[in-house]
């Protein structure tokens, strides 16, 4: 009988899915797009992934997904997603009812996270904070090894809050930011300014040029205004609210995904500016690109899996 597993990563539009002899490995990934109709449509996905999967997978293989959104894994449920069939549905206990095999579920951030923890650049640290900075802005942690949940799911969430800097003192001069409505319904959340999709609002806030990303990122790096100016504002705004998470949860490593994870300069000079704000210090970096920042969530789900075989 196998002893494989099934992962599953679930976004906005994507099912990935892989199989999982060992925790932190995963074989045989495949991507199929996520119905968006209903909770049947949905269920009915994830068996016809296991049958394609035929007999790599035994009846009672275990399942683990990581999702987009908001997973309150004491509720079963998940909130804030971009995911219609969620909705109003206790996840794990339905897909298990249905499958008759056990199945565990987490958040993308803190399958990340988790990954980091265990096999990545977090490995053997007894705190480890994920920290998302792709579209928006999100985080996991990670104790010892396990994801620290919190109440409701709702942990490291340090994209927001009313808390992004309004006033900025900078070597150029002084700036003044706007307070921008969030997604979350709060106003003056970092994930307005601090993603990817941030940091090309804020160009446009400071110069009214319409860049990409990378294209703020290169050109700011290389020191060519006014991308210049926007890099090292959005610099400062993200090292303040991650210099208060570090202050208050003490990681051992600051492990980053999500799409901006690819651009070590930016990371290297965030770690910088973070490290000037922190009561910690260090003799090396505190902030370091994920090694897993592309297929984390694969791997987290991994794990959760496996450990659904054998419990700690």
């Amino acid at each position: 009988m196998s002893e494989r597993v099934l992962c599953l990563d679930i976004g906005g539009s994507f099912i990935k899915s892989a199989l999982s002899s060992q925790a932190g490995l995963i074989e045989d990934r495949r991507e199929r797009p996520v119905p968006v109709t209903n909770w049947t449509d949905f269920a009915q996905a994830i068996s016809d992934i296991i049958k394609q999967y035929g007999q790599a997978l035994s009846p009672s293989s275990p399942l683990a997904l990581s999702c987009a959104g908001v997973v309150d894994v004491h509720n079963d449920t998940i909130l804030s997603s971009n995911i219609p069939p969620f909705k109003g549905v206790r996840i794990t206990e339905s897909l298990g009812a249905l499958l008759n095999r056990p199945v565990a579920m987490a958040n993308d951030a803190d399958s990340f996270t988790l990954a980091e923890a265990c096999y990545g650049e977090g490995q053997g640290l007894p705190v480890v904070l994920g920290i998302i900075i792709g579209s928006g802005v999100g985080g996991g942690i990670a104790i010892n090894g396990h994801i620290f949940t919190g109440n409701q799911g709702i942990s490291a969430e340090w994209g927001h809050g009313p808390i992004t800097q309004t006033q900025l003192q900078l070597g150029t001069g002084s700036l003044t930011l706007p307070r921008l409505p969030c997604g979350c319904g709060q106003t003056g959340c970092l994930d307005t300014l601090g993603g990817a999709r941030g940091i090309e609002r804020l160009h446009q806030l400071l110069s009214g040029d319409t860049l990409t990303s990378r294209q703020i990122i290169q050109a700011g790096l290389e020191g060519e205004p006014p991308a210049a100016i926007t890099l090292d504002a959005w610099l400062e705004i993200v090292a303040d609210p991650l210099a208060h998470t570090v202050n208050i949860i003490g990681p051992h490593r600051i492990v980053v995904g999500g799409g901006l994870a690819s651009e070590p300069v930016l990371i290297s000079e965030l770690d910088k500016r973070l490290r000037q704000k922190v009561l910690l210090k260090t003799d090396g970096p505190l902030v370091v690109a994920g090694r897993h920042f592309r297929e984390g969530g694969l791997i987290g789900a991994s794990i959760l899996a496996h450990r659904l075989r054998h419990p700690a």
